[in-house]
């Protein structure tokens, strides 16, 4: 027996807009796997330092990555 898929309903969004969110949301997993990290029991200074960098870098990029994004999303939803 095969299963069959339903057709996804089309999107309000565009694909570039779709892509970007899904870059943002794969960001916002990485952070929070670095917090998960600080975590840890038994984290050396070092390896505190490497993952503090890494959380660093990772909030650079999500702040350039969501700089007027609230627009281009609003921009996206009134042309589709």
């Amino acid at each position: 027996m095969r299963a069959i898929k339903e057709k996804a309903e089309p999107s309000a969004l565009s694909p570039g807009t779709l892509k970007l969110l899904s870059e943002l949301g794969e960001e916002c997993q990485y952070v929070q796997k670095l917090l998960a990290r600080l975590d840890m029991p038994g984290l050396s200074g070092a390896q505190m330092e490497t993952v503090l960098g890494e959380l660093s870098a990772a909030v650079v990029h999500l702040h350039e990555h969501t700089r007027g994004l609230d627009a281009f999303i609003d921009e996206d939803r009134e042309e589709g």
